[in-house]
């Protein structure tokens, strides 16, 4: 379970926010923060800036290459409106078994933006499962100079109650860590991203 709920909102989390109060950490890649002022609502903001050109970057989040060098052992990809991004963090699996986590590509623009809505499974909490249809995540990436790229990811859809900030305790810290594996993948393999 805890592997399906890191994916769902992977997407992509240091700074964290609570309506108007705010914490900065200035050493940590990935600020964290949760927006509260469009009640009844949070929107889960997560961004980071990376030394690495765009096209390395959106390889990263829309290739099976990709996804396996960064986040998970095993993928799939169909990159459509109308996808997927299959993915199973069993590397004794295999893609369309029962750990297989299936998030859907609801639209994209190539290098710019792509919105995603994962399957909500039964390892998913009760609450979750009956609000399945309002969960969203919209990752927007922008190269701000020449082989620098922000990357900036909207989870939309949670509920501004007890069970969701609870939920976000946990989310938070798992989402930076494997924010900071994408980080460390793009910054540090010489080999070539592009698939």
């Amino acid at each position: 379970m805890k592997k399906i709920l890191i994916i769902l909102f992977s997407v992509f989390l240091t700074s964290l926010s609570f309506g108007q109060e705010k914490k900065r950490i200035e050493q940590k890649r990935v600020i964290s923060t949760i927006d509260s002022t469009k009640t009844p609502e949070l929107v889960l903001i997560q961004g980071f800036t990376v030394n690495s050109p765009i096209d390395s970057v959106w390889n990263a989040y829309t290739t099976k290459k990709g996804w396996e060098s960064w986040a998970v052992p095993l993928a799939e990809i169909d990159l459509k409106v109308g996808g997927f991004i299959k993915t199973n963090y069993n590397k004794a699996g295999k893609i369309g078994d029962s750990t297989t986590i299936v998030t859907h590509i609801i639209n994209y623009v190539p290098k710019k933006l792509i919105t995603l809505q994962a399957e909500i499974t039964d390892n998913f909490p009760e609450f979750m499962k009956k609000e399945a249809k309002d969960f969203y995540n919209v990752i927007y990436f922008e190269e701000t100079e020449k082989g620098i790229t922000s990357v900036k990811s909207y989870g939309i859809g949670y509920k501004n109650n007890s069970k969701y900030l609870s939920l976000m305790e946990f989310f938070i810290p798992a989402n930076e860590k494997l924010l900071m594996n994408l980080i460390l993948y793009l910054e540090t393999d010489t080999k070539t991203k592009k698939e």
